[in-house]
């Protein structure tokens, strides 16, 4: 039940992981890996004990998928008032945020009895953050050690993962139009970590007991209801959307990297042949898992629109004691076999309007910004798209003579470095600088402090919250409200 994370340089699964923002998870041993893959040209895509806390039912009969946050269907799923927390949330992209920056508790005030109760709760554990998550495990793998297999062998990495995915649902636990699509990703997401229905409750069980210790001040009935109630229905849209995703998809693809390309010491473009089809769209991103780290997945944006061959590439930058990114850098060699979870991310065009594309891309946050205009040539528009790269240092901008070469094809492409070491501003400030954008639709991608100004300078700009797009999902959750 690991979720994965992110790192600045990509899109961030939601679930506990390592410095560069991997996460867990056990892989299906029923499917050996290939020596090679063959080619194949798939069609075209489309796209210690606490209080007594009583273990809760079993959840493991899908149904549809829900399209609000209500726990009613649910109820009957659970023993009284006591027992469950949510699983691990995710953080859907680009990458995680720095402790600094991490999502803080809403007032417990606003929004549904529960999600005033459950806010309550955050609040009051928020200073001992790091004891909850840490008495959290030890009731897990005490109680059912069964599931520390699911888990990486190092544990310490992950811990404020699992707070912060937290925070993120039970922030916006009313939040449905943003929260539903995020679960739905999360649990399916979660097919190739192993975890199963009868795992949700185990968590949920540990997670109340954590949480009842350290809010002990304020923990009550009621609010241990409440949180049983939000557990069971963040749990089961998860149930389901695995569910559904069995009938259609694997849970996991190898592929064979075919190609390993070197752009700077630390940035590598990485390209791998599947097993199997492997359906997604420009702007979207996957999590990769390596040989030589298994159970730790990272995300990285797909760097291509998807193509006839069926190849996919990834920008890889090596971050300090990044376990994903330095293999995937600095080890990786054409022949290798790497693990390949489901497509997620909405940070899609929308063919149906002619509204100019703004879009913003920082270090390797470039790799789905190419995706996306490569996807307008295919579909044969000719809007106005306009991106902005933005760098470090000239040395930084390692994908440059690919871009300008597409706006030397695309009369509709213009394409700006921005460095600011020369430019004396941010990227977002930049941006804002040659607008007036009030017409576009915005696409941000790189690391969380850059969407975070950028998602700022766009709003005071005049774009509406709802045509500012992006995939991490403290940002996403945030850009929903």
């Amino acid at each position: 039940m690991g979720r994965p994370g992110a790192a600045a340089e990509a899109p961030a699964d939601h679930t506990p992981a390592p410095p560069d923002g991997a996460s867990t998870g056990a892989p299906d041993q029923r499917r050996e890996a290939p020596e090679s893959i063959p080619r194949s040209t798939p069609p075209a895509a489309q796209h210690a004990e606490s209080p007594a806390v009583p273990r809760l039912a079993t959840v493991t009969s899908p149904g549809p998928v829900p399209t609000a946050l209500t726990p009613t269907p649910f109820a009957s799923t659970v023993p009284p008032p006591t027992a469950a927390a949510e699983e691990h949330v995710p953080a859907q992209r680009p990458a995680s945020v720095p402790p600094e920056e991490e999502v803080t508790p809403a007032p417990a005030e606003a929004g549904s009895p529960d999600a005033v109760l459950i806010r309550r709760t955050m609040a009051e554990v928020a200073p001992v953050s790091d004891k909850v998550t840490s008495y959290f495990y030890a009731l897990l793998f005490v109680r059912h050690p069964d599931l520390r297999s699911l888990f990486p062998a190092a544990m310490d990495t992950q811990r404020d993962r699992l707070l912060r995915a937290l925070l993120t649902a039970a922030e916006h636990i009313d939040n449905k139009d943003v929260l539903v699509d995020y679960l739905q990703n999360l649990g399916r997401g979660h097919r190739k970590y192993g975890t199963r229905p009868e795992h949700y409750p185990a968590v949920g069980e540990c997670l109340i007991g954590a949480l009842s210790k350290y809010a002990a001040g304020v923990w009550n009935p009621e609010m241990e209801a409440a949180w049983v109630r939000t557990y069971t229905t963040i749990s089961q849209v998860m149930i389901d959307a695995a569910a559904a995703d069995e009938l259609r998809a694997p849970a996991w693809w190898y592929a064979e990297i075919v190609a390993h390309d070197m752009r700077t010491p630390d940035v590598a473009v990485v390209t791998v042949r599947p097993d199997q089809p492997y359906p997604f769209l420009a702007g979207q991103y996957t999590s990769l898992e390596t040989p030589w780290w298994p159970r730790i997945w990272r995300h990285y944006s797909f760097a291509s629109a998807p193509r006839s061959d069926g190849l996919l590439s990834f920008h890889v930058k090596a971050v300090p004691a990044g376990w994903v990114s330095n293999a995937l850098v600095h080890r990786a060699r054409p022949g290798d076999i790497i693990r390949l979870g489901p497509p997620a991310g909405s940070m899609t065009v929308n063919h149906t309007t002619d509204s100019g594309l703004l879009c913003v891309g920082g270090g390797t946050g470039i790799a789905p910004i190419k995706a996306l205009v490569e996807d307008v040539a295919e579909h044969g528009e000719r809007r106005s798209v306009e991106v902005f790269y933005g760098a470090r240092t000239d040395h930084d901008l390692y994908d440059i003579d690919t871009m300008l070469r597409l706006q030397q094809t695309h009369p509709w492409l213009a394409v700006r470095a921005i460095i600011d070491q020369q430019a004396n501003q941010q990227l977002p400030d930049a941006v804002r600088a040659y607008g007036p954008w009030n017409e576009f639709d915005a696409y941000l991608s790189g690391p969380p402090g850059m969407i975070r100004s950028g998602v700022h300078a766009l709003r005071d700009s005049g774009i509406p919250s709802d045509r500012i797009r992006h995939d991490s999902v403290e940002e996403l959750v945030a850009a929903g409200n």
